[in-house]
């Protein structure tokens, strides 16, 4: 029987989404002042790194597949720099800090061997 990838045998995915989680529930408690104005975009930016991979999961050539994994680079850099203005203005401690940022950092080498698998496994 042949066994399929699925979304969830992903790490990047996986990776991506349970960090977005862990930014999620951290954001949630700040004031309405920096949850509209940071957190939104901090949370969009996180999230969009998983959803991206996950759109390009669900798509149906190679080229297509890759492209949406290349956005999820663009969500990450964002995401970081988020994480550094967070830190900078108080909003996140020292610790949560630096495991954003091992996370993030974690993700270009999940990314680009997800790519890098993509390119070499899918014929189309």
């Amino acid at each position: 029987m042949k066994k399929y990838l699925r979304l969830n045998d992903i790490g990047a995915y996986k990776s991506a989404f349970n960090l977005s989680n862990y930014i999620w529930k951290i954001i949630i408690k700040w004031s309405y002042f920096t949850r509209d104005t940071i957190g939104k975009q901090f949370v969009r930016a996180t999230d969009s790194i998983s959803a991206n991979i996950a759109e390009g999961f669900g798509r149906y050539n190679k080229k297509d597949k890759i492209r949406f994994f290349r956005y999820s680079f663009g969500s990450l850099k964002e995401a970081l720099d988020w994480n550094e203005k967070a830190k900078i203005r108080s909003l996140i401690t020292q610790k949560q800090y630096e495991y954003i940022f091992s996370e993030l950092s974690q993700l270009p080498r999940e990314i680009n061997y997800l790519i890098k698998f993509t390119n070499e496994k899918l014929t189309m």
